[in-house]
């Protein structure tokens, strides 16, 4: 399936966007170090299934522009690019689905924009007052946020040895050329780690809400950052109902190894009539 490329002015930035599909839509948020490429295997089957699929490269990423300053990466800009990007669609509401930081914006547009989304489904990443309120062992998964969050030092960390840590990420040799393709370029890679640099702070407490959309959450088994128990304890977030799916055998990335059992899980979820 050929996917539709495009752009639109959102917030000053000119947005790139895949749309195919005509029906109810649905907008894929990806998440670092990710573009819209990474919902490659999810959009045929979510277009042919009767839906609208839009995938933008989130700003900084892929071909969306990226501002220099730092805290521009907040995520309640990054929220706001898809409020915006769904106006400049004439989309009133639509159902959203956000993986890595694509699932955090998720939940803050679930939280502040009730009215705009149908439902939301997180992959990976529970409710940021579950995070917050984890265990030390889920925290300790974190170490590496500490790196990305220092500037100079993670960059040539992540670009030494031909980008091997980054390759050490994913098995998938398609997907680190992939990768690697879209962070070469002069500031791409600054752009993506300045979602770490400019969140996680404190005062952000204030905007963790409970959420009343209808939220799926999907967790993996093997993703070395984010326990199972977070996404679990999301439940206690989401006034309007919460399903919980668990996908067996498959790491962080799971709309590349577990493609076929999450496109089922995302299509019973968006398509029905309850959450």
């Amino acid at each position: 399936m050929e996917f539709e490329s495009h752009y639109a002015t959102v917030n000053g930035l000119n947005m790139h966007y895949v749309t195919a599909g005509e029906g109810p839509p649905v907008i894929l948020l990806h998440g670092f170090p990710d573009t819209h490429q990474i919902w490659r295997r999810q959009i045929p089957d979510l277009a042919a299934a009767g839906l609208r699929v839009i995938a933008p490269d989130l700003r900084g990423y892929g071909k969306t522009d990226m501002p220099q300053d730092v805290g521009a990466y907040a995520v309640s800009f990054l929220a706001d690019d898809v409020l915006r990007l769904m106006d400049a669609l004439g989309i009133d509401k639509a159902a959203v689905v956000g993986h890595d930081w694509g699932a955090l914006i998720g939940w803050h547009l679930a939280m502040h924009a009730p009215e705009r989304i149908v439902r939301y489904a997180a992959l990976s990443v529970g409710h940021p007052k579950a995070i917050s309120s984890s265990s030390l062992g889920q925290k300790l998964r974190f170490w590496y946020m500490l790196v990305f969050k220092t500037p100079v030092v993670a960059e040539a960390l992540l670009k030494a040895g031909d980008w091997a840590a980054l390759r050490k990420m994913i098995r998938s040799r398609e997907q680190q050329d992939i990768w690697i393709a879209a962070l070469a370029p002069e500031g791409r890679l600054t752009a993506a780690l300045n979602y770490y640099r400019a969140n996680f702070k404190p005062s952000s407490a204030r905007a963790w809400l409970p959420v009343n959309v209808p939220v799926m959450g999907v967790w993996s088994e093997h993703d070395p950052a984010l326990g199972e128990q977070q996404i679990l304890d999301s439940r206690e977030q989401c006034r309007a109902g919460f399903r919980y799916e668990r996908i067996d055998g498959v790491g962080h990335w799971m709309q590349l190894s577990g493609a076929d059992r999450l496109n089922a899980l995302l299509l019973d979820f968006i398509k029905s009539p309850t959450a």
